[in-house]
C-alpha cells in the first residue's frame, strides 16, 4: 500500500520540482520577452497599424450628397397639383477636387503612414537598448552581492584569527574592533545594493510586460566582454540610411514635399456636378395632360480669387513646415553621430579599463593578499595592512564587475544609436561566453 503511493507521489513530485526551477534569463531571452510582451510596443504597433488605414480614405472622393426638395410649394393650400412650378424633387451631387489633389492627399498619408512604421522600429530599438542595459546592470549587482557576501565570510574569519591571536596575547584587541567595523560596512553595502537589484529586477520584469516581483535568475555563462575594431564612419553611415528615427524624418519630409504641392493646388478651382429629377402632378390647362416631370443639372466651380489672404498664407505655412521638418531632421543626424561617438568612446574605455584589471590590477591585489595573509601568520605584517590589503582586492573585484556591465551596456547604447545589430557584422564585436568563475 505504502509502496503504491510513493509511486504515485514521486512522479508529482518531481514536475512540480521543474516547475520551481526557473530557467536563466539570458540576455537574448530577455529581448524576445519583450519583443513579444511589451505593451509600448504593442500599442506603439496599433499605432502604426491604424496609420495604415488613413491613404486610402485620404485619396478617396468625397461622399456624394442626396438632396430630397419640395420646391415652389404654395402655403395657402401646400397642394403640389395645383401650381406648374411646384416639384417633389430627388436630386445628387458630386464634389470632385482638381486633378491631382486626391492624389497628393493619399501620398502624403502614405508617406506618414510609413513615418509611423519607422517610428514603431525606433522604439523597438530603443526598447532593446532599455532591456540591454537593464539586464548587463542587474549582472553586476548580482555579482557585487556575491562578492560582499564572499567578503563577509573572508572578514568573519579574519576575525576569528585575530580573536584567537588576542585570546593567546599576539595580538591586540582594536584588530577585532576593526575587523567588526569593515564587516558592518559589508553588512551595509549588502543591504544598499540589494535594494538596487529589487529596483532593477522590478523595472527590467516591467520592461519585459511582467510582474515586478517576478524573479530573475541569471545565467552562469555571460557574453564575453571583448570586441573587434569599430569603423565610426561607416557606422554613421550606416545610421544616416537605416536607423528608423532618420527614415521616419525622410518620410515626413516627403510628405511635407506633397503638401506644400497641394497647397499650390489650392490656387485651382474645385468642382460640384450635380443632377436631379422633379416629379410634378397635376393638369396642364393649355393641353389638359398631365404636367411632366422635370430634370436638371448642375456644374459649381469655386473662385479662389481670395490668394492674399488664404492660398498665400497656407503656401507659406506647408513651406515653414517642411523647412522646419528638414531642418529637424538634421538636427537628429547631429545628435545620432554624437550618440555614436560617445557610446564607441565609453566602449572603447570600458574594454580597456577591464583588461587592466583583468590582467594587471586584480592578480596582484590577489598576491598582496595573500603574502599580506602569510606575513600577519607569521606576526610579520600587522592587521590593519591586512584589512587593507583585503578591503582593496575586494573593490578591485567590485569594480571589475561594474566596468563589465558598463562594457556591455555602451555596447547596447552603440547599437542602438546606429541601428545595426552586432550580430550582422562580426567586426564589431564577438558572442563568444566567459564562464563567471573566472574573475571571483
Amino acid at each position: 500500500m505504502h509502496t503504491l503511493k510513493i509511486g504515485w507521489l514521486l512522479p508529482a513530485l518531481l514536475s512540480l520540482t521543474s516547475v520551481a526551477v526557473s530557467e536563466p534569463l539570458t540576455l537574448q531571452r530577455a529581448e524576445t520577452l519583450a519583443l513579444q510582451h511589451n505593451p509600448g510596443l504593442q500599442a506603439q504597433g496599433q499605432q502604426a497599424e491604424a496609420m495604415r488605414s488613413v491613404p486610402a480614405q485620404a485619396g478617396a472622393l468625397p461622399d456624394p450628397t442626396l438632396t430630397l426638395s419640395a420646391l415652389n410649394l404654395p402655403v395657402d393650400s401646400f397642394s403640389t397639383s395645383l401650381e406648374s412650378m411646384t416639384q417633389l424633387q430627388v436630386g445628387i451631387s458630386q464634389s470632385l477636387p482638381f486633378p491631382g489633389k486626391l492624389g497628393l492627399k493619399q501620398q502624403a498619408a502614405e508617406e506618414l503612414a510609413a513615418a509611423a512604421e519607422s517610428d514603431t522600429e525606433e522604439f523597438r530599438l530603443q526598447l532593446l537598448r532599455h532591456v540591454r542595459e537593464r539586464w548587463w546592470n542587474l549582472v553586476y549587482l548580482d555579482r557585487a552581492l556575491g562578492l560582499v557576501r564572499h567578503n563577509q565570510t573572508l572578514l568573519r574569519h579574519l576575525i576569528r584569527v585575530a580573536e584567537a591571536k588576542y585570546k593567546t596575547g599576539g595580538g591586540l584587541q582594536q584588530d577585532v574592533l576593526l575587523a567588526q567595523l569593515e564587516l558592518s560596512k559589508l553588512l551595509e553595502r549588502e543591504l544598499s545594493l540589494q535594494s538596487d537589484h529589487l529596483r532593477e529586477q522590478a523595472e527590467l520584469n516591467r520592461l519585459l510586460g511582467r510582474a515586478s516581483t517576478m524573479p530573475i535568475d541569471l545565467p552562469r555563462v555571460l557574453p564575453e566582454s571583448d570586441m573587434g575594431p569599430v569603423d565610426i564612419a561607416a557606422l554613421k553611415s550606416w545610421a544616416e540610411e537605416h536607423r528608423p528615427i532618420l527614415k521616419g524624418f525622410g518620410r515626413r519630409i516627403a510628405a511635407a514635399d506633397a503638401m506644400v504641392s497641394l497647397a499650390e493646388k489650392d490656387y485651382y478651382p474645385d468642382f460640384k456636378l450635380g443632377a436631379a429629377y422633379g416629379f410634378r402632378q397635376g393638369i396642364n390647362p393649355a393641353n389638359r395632360q398631365s404636367r411632366p416631370d422635370l430634370a436638371s443639372l448642375s456644374l459649381s466651380i469655386n473662385m479662389p480669387f481670395n490668394s492674399g489672404g488664404k492660398q498665400d498664407r497656407a503656401l507659406d505655412q506647408r513651406r515653414a513646415e517642411k523647412e522646419r521638418t528638414r531642418l529637424s531632421r538634421q538636427d537628429a543626424v547631429n545628435r545620432v553621430h554624437a550618440e555614436i561617438d560617445i557610446a564607441a568612446a565609453e566602449l572603447a574605455m570600458a574594454l580597456d579599463q577591464l583588461s587592466l584589471f583583468q590582467h594587471g590590477i586584480i592578480p596582484q591585489a590577489r598576491q598582496t593578499t595573500a603574502s599580506m595573509l602569510a606575513g600577519y601568520q607569521v606576526n610579520k605584517v600587522d592587521f590593519l595592512n591586512l584589512i587593507r590589503a583585503r578591503l582593496n582586492e575586494f573593490n578591485n573585484d567590485i569594480q571589475y564587475w561594474h566596468l563589465y556591465a558598463r562594457a556591455g551596456q555602451a555596447k547596447a547604447s552603440l547599437a542602438a544609436a546606429s541601428g545595426k545589430e552586432f550580430s550582422e557584422g562580426a567586426r564589431i564585436f564577438g558572442q563568444t561566453n566567459t564562464e563567471i568563475g573566472s574573475i571571483r
